[in-house]
């Protein structure tokens, strides 16, 4: 698998790309040159200098401090909900595929009635319920976007359940517990693991999105939505102060889209015997 992975040199590129961030978002205190919140207005809207590498914004606040900081909260919080969504999921799902009868109707039914809507307007309902903040925020992403995982995962162990090294299993006397954690969970965290890698390009995408409307992340906090949201009245005075969150925005999403392309050929044997 990883002679795979390293053998594409765009994997490799968007890997180095994404270790990058990730360092910029651990070492932000010591990595940024100036305070993202500090406001100096008899600096706003500086060109880039020595001083202020990437500029200034309206506020005159530095522009590339507030981006390493805004790495921090863009690439934490979409991980943080992917987490979440895996466990609900995960936990659901694997119950809801195994267990079936009525467990599963019921789940699948309250499954059924959140798929009616789209999950991007459910999360926009919640947060003009709940309000925009940082927890509401993740919250109404989790809340939004479990349900199709746990129905995509539900599927995967109906097909493992009926495996003949299962029924064995089930033959033998082993437990249930035991037949989940040993024999299907082994089996369906791959294909998790890929969908997981590729949708949280998308899961930036969307909160990012949130911000922009006013809905997610507020200000003064660094994250790359809410920069676009302040700078849009400068699209024509400055467009550069859209342009770099716009650019970190698109480099993070391409590479997860990227490796998530290789995950899938590296862990699904069937790529290899299709060639």
């Amino acid at each position: 698998m990883w002679k795979k992975l390293t053998s594409n040199r765009l994997t490799l590129l968007s890997c180095t790309m994404l270790i990058l961030m990730l360092v910029l978002a651990l070492f932000a205190p010591w990595l940024t040159p100036h305070d993202p919140n500090f406001v100096s207005l008899e600096h706003k809207l500086e060109r880039p200098s020595a001083a202020y590498w990437l500029g200034t914004d309206h506020l005159g606040r530095d522009i590339l401090s507030r981006l390493i900081y805004g790495t921090r909260i863009s690439l934490g919080i979409s991980f943080i909900v992917m987490v979440l969504i895996i466990i609900i999921s995960v936990a659901i799902g694997t119950l809801s595929g195994y267990s079936g009868g009525v467990i599963d109707r019921i789940f699948m039914r309250f499954c059924d009635l959140l798929m009616a809507f789209p999950s991007l307007i459910l999360s926009l309902a919640m947060l003009g319920i709940l309000g925009p903040g940082l927890v509401n925020v993740i919250f109404a992403m989790v809340m939004s976007y479990w349900v199709w995982y746990a129905r995509w995962i539900r599927g995967m162990v109906m097909t493992a359940k009926q495996q003949n090294f299962i029924l064995a299993a089930k033959i033998a006397g082993t437990p249930g517990y035991k037949i989940i954690w040993f024999h299907i969970l082994p089996n369906i965290w791959p294909p998790t693991i890929v969908l997981a890698t590729l949708n949280l390009g998308s899961m930036i995408l969307s909160i990012s999105g949130l911000s922009f409307l006013g809905l997610g992340i507020q200000p003064p906090m660094p994250e790359w939505g809410a920069m676009l949201n302040d700078s849009k009245q400068f699209l024509k005075s400055n467009p550069m102060l859209m342009l770099y969150p716009g650019l970190c925005i698109m480099l993070v999403v391409m590479a997860f889209n990227f490796i998530g392309d290789a995950l899938r050929d590296a862990l699904d044997p069937r790529q290899e015997r299709m060639r």
